[in-house]
């Protein structure tokens, strides 16, 4: 048999054997406000499970391995059943505001196909990762985000919105106007995440000066003569501006009880630091000693998956696969591609890194409870039903292909 063959049959019968039916369910009743589910492949903390879910009022009521014959329920085909996908970091949003260098988008209409995209990727919970301050004035990090916010709030008002969003403030600490452009984020009650960002060319992400040239030219739209002229000036904007505006969000994630994240962390010195000022998560660690010192110091590490799915890292720092087979990968962030969070998960499996329900925790559960969402994550009972049902295809030689067929969130039906 293949390793693919391999990963397949592992997806397929992951646990689902290990548990007798429990039993034929007739003594559940569908009504208004109750839904169940049978015929699922559900995939709970620790294992995979044939079995039924009864949903009530939007929590999961009950999980129970046996069978269920009851006219009405809604038959999975034997498909994963799987908990919501909570989302820390995405620059999605970003994508659809700006879709092209200088091209900006109505808000509304970016907001909806972002989370109209968000949900087809079976993520229910979004940090919606926008970039707060940066030199360029006409880069959309550069600008006011107080209209975004406003549409955003009225969109959920409207009920608009498919999945849960909420706010995460990328800081850059280096830039002259960070602390302007945050004043839209002061006090908003979706604001539950701050990390600490500085793209300084010639360290953290852009220690190699040469992966940076073509990352700004190409997804920034920069001249070469607009790189050079930026290089130069920034290292005169970190020494004016980063550390007083590092204080100003230490302090404030402190004040108001919101999780903050490290960024880019290279060096042991870099997460010291960050576990020093109470930065719970370490994003994108560069190198293998930054995330050993993270793990040491106790931070959650995040990687990309992006970097799962394409085998390394686009700016060629460290592998997020390497981080997983070491025990050192905590929570995965689709980054630039939403889609990316099952593809990894599935990637982890068929590359015998963790079992399905392990890659499944670095999706749901453990990012659901790094930011205080205890009321999600999990198939368990009491929990809100986030839920998503998904196929996966088989293809030869290849990870299988998970394909989202519905997603649920709070037991409604949203895709």
């Amino acid at each position: 048999m293949t390793s693919a063959q391999t990963g397949v049959a592992r997806l397929l019968d992951a646990d689902a054997g290990s548990h007798a039916d429990a039993g034929v369910l007739h003594d559940i009743r569908q009504d208004s406000g109750r839904t169940i589910f049978r015929n699922a492949r559900l995939i709970l903390r620790d294992e995979v499970v044939k079995g039924t879910l009864e949903v009530v009022h939007g929590r999961i009521a009950a999980v129970d391995t046996g069978s269920c014959a009851l006219s009405g329920s809604i038959d999975l085909e034997g498909d994963y059943l799987l908990p919501g996908l909570v989302e820390v970091h995405t620059d999605n949003f970003e994508r659809h505001l700006m879709p092209r260098p200088k091209v900006r988008w109505a808000e509304l209409p970016a907001l909806l196909a972002h989370d109209a995209e968000i949900a087809a990727a079976g993520i229910t919970t979004v940090f919606d990762a926008l970039g707060v301050g940066e030199a360029d004035t006409e880069s959309l990090r550069g600008s006011d985000w107080q209209h975004v916010l406003a549409t955003l709030d009225t969109a959920t008002k409207l009920d608009l919105l498919r999945a849960d969003h909420h706010l995460h403030a990328r800081c850059e600490l280096p830039a002259p106007n960070t602390l302007e452009l945050f004043e839209p984020f002061r006090g908003h009650r979706r604001l539950s995440l701050i990390s600490l960002m500085d793209h300084t060319p010639g360290q953290r992400q852009w220690e190699d000066i040469g992966q940076a040239r073509p990352y700004y030219l190409g997804k920034k739209g920069w001249s070469r003569e607009k790189f050079e002229r930026q290089v130069e000036q920034a290292a005169q904007l970190q020494a004016l501006h980063a550390e007083p505006n590092r204080r100003f969000f230490v302090d404030y994630c402190r004040r108001h009880a919101i999780a903050m994240a490290s960024h880019d962390d290279t060096t042991v010195a870099h997460v010291e630091q960050a576990r020093g000022e109470g930065a719970i998560m370490s994003e994108f660690p560069t190198t293998l000693a930054a995330a050993r010192a993270a793990r040491e110091h106790g931070l959650l590490t995040v990687m990309g998956g992006p970097n799962v799915v394409r085998g390394g890292s686009h700016s060629g720092n460290v592998s997020a696969t390497e981080l997983g087979r070491l025990g050192l990968l905590d929570i995965l962030s689709s980054d630039y591609v939403p889609g990316s969070l099952l593809s990894a998960v599935s990637r982890l499996v068929h590359d015998d890194i963790c079992s399905l329900s392990e890659a499944v925790q670095a999706v749901t559960s453990a990012p659901a409870k790094a930011t205080g969402l205890h009321d999600r994550g999990a198939i368990e009972a009491g929990l809100r039903a986030d839920l998503v049902q998904v196929r996966f295809a088989h293809l030869p030689d290849a990870p299988p292909q998970a394909m989202v067929r519905t997603v649920w969130r709070g037991g409604r039906r949203v895709l």
